[in-house]
């Protein structure tokens, strides 16, 4: 774990500190997008957080739904859904699901306007926090 993960974690919990939390972290590439959510899930839980992992190849919005669905219904409290996969987590139809998102990339690759935090990958064993200023641009812009 690093202290980029544990930056992200403690930002989102300072935002969303208690009862059920939706979390997602994407990118261009789905399985990069599970390593980093398995990390950030890590920093979660070294703070005492309960953490529910879900991991959606596809990113298609039927079972996206369906998982966050069967999360919001269940009886569990103070525990936090994070879901990673590809850029369709955060589409048009999507996006309004989640309480934070992260995404991630690597090199050159665009990042999404949408995340709350976007994380660079290229070194998996060091990712670094970016921070970039999108203000003048769509919401859509790398998606």
């Amino acid at each position: 774990m690093t202290d980029a993960w544990t930056d992200i974690a403690t930002e989102f919990l300072h935002f969303y500190p208690r009862g059920k939390r939706l979390l997602a972290v994407a990118g261009a590439d789905a399985e990069r997008s599970r390593r980093a959510a398995d990390d950030l899930s890590a920093a979660l839980a070294a703070v005492g957080q309960q953490v529910e992992r879900e991991h959606s190849g596809a990113g298609d919005e039927a079972g996206v739904r369906e998982v966050v669905t069967t999360f919001r219904e269940s009886p569990k409290s103070d525990t936090i859904l994070l879901v990673s996969g590809p850029a369709s987590l955060l589409g048009e139809r999507t996006r309004g699901m989640w309480n934070y998102a992260v995404w991630q990339l690597a090199g050159d690759e665009p990042p999404h306007t949408v995340a709350g935090s976007i994380i660079d990958m290229t070194d998996p064993e060091h990712p670094q926090r970016r921070f970039a200023d999108y203000c003048s641009l769509p919401a859509s812009y790398g998606a």
